[in-house]
C-alpha cells in the first residue's frame, strides 16, 4: 500500500482555463482519454468543454472550478456549484495517467466538503451519461444513489460533443449529507 501523496487544493482563476481545457479533453476525448477508464470516446467525438464555457464557470456565483495539484502541476479538476440548499459536481477530470491511484476520491471528498462545510448544502448531485455503468458504480460506491431522474442529452449542441449514438441521456444521482443543520 503507498502511503497517500500530498495533494493541494485550489480555485481556479482565469489563468487556469486553458490547463482546465486541455486536462478535460484528455481526460475524456480521444486516444488520451482512452489511457484512462473515464474516456467517453466510444460515446462521444468533438470537445468536451472549451475556454469560454471555463471560463463562465469562473464568472458564475456561487460556482468554483477547484483544481487538485501536486508540486504546481495540475492532476485534477470538478466543477462545484451551489444551486439551493444542494451542491452541484460536474465536469470532473483527472488526468488519465493518474487514475485509479486515489486522487479522484480525494478531489470527490474535497468538493463535497465544500459543499457541505463551507456552502452548508444538504447534499450533492450530479448528472451521468446512463451508459457510463462504470462511472455511475464508481459513485454509487461513494455513497451516492440513482434517483431514476433523467434529463436529456444536449443533441445538436457540439458544444457538448458530437455524438456517436442516438440514445444518450444523464440520470441524476444524489448523495444526501448527514448533520447538515437546516
Amino acid at each position: 500500500m503507498h502511503a497517500p501523496v500530498r495533494t493541494d487544493f485550489r480555485p481556479a482563476v482565469l489563468a487556469d482555463v486553458p490547463a482546465v481545457v486541455a486536462l478535460v479533453e484528455s481526460a475524456y476525448r480521444g486516444e488520451s482519454g482512452r489511457r484512462g477508464w473515464t474516456t467517453e470516446s466510444d460515446l462521444l467525438d468533438g470537445q468536451r468543454t472549451d475556454a469560454a464555457g471555463v471560463a463562465a464557470l469562473l464568472d458564475q456565483a456561487d460556482s468554483m472550478v477547484l483544481l487538485a495539484e501536486r508540486d504546481g502541476v495540475l492532476l485534477a479538476s470538478c466543477h462545484v456549484e451551489r444551486r439551493g440548499d444542494c451542491g452541484y459536481f460536474g465536469m470532473f477530470a483527472v488526468d488519465p495517467a493518474r487514475q485509479g491511484g486515489g486522487l479522484g476520491r480525494a478531489v470527490l471528498a474535497e468538493a463535497e466538503r465544500i459543499a457541505r462545510e463551507e456552502w452548508r448544502c444538504r447534499a450533492m448531485h450530479m448528472t451521468v451519461i446512463v451508459q457510463r455503468a462504470e462511472l455511475i458504480a464508481w459513485y454509487e460506491r461513494r455513497g451516492y444513489r440513482r434517483t431514476g431522474e433523467f434529463q436529456p442529452f444536449p443533441y445538436g449542441d457540439e458544444r457538448f460533443g458530437i455524438p456517436r449514438r442516438d440514445d444518450l441521456r444523464f440520470e441524476v444521482l444524489r448523495k444526501e449529507f448527514a448533520g447538515v443543520p437546516a
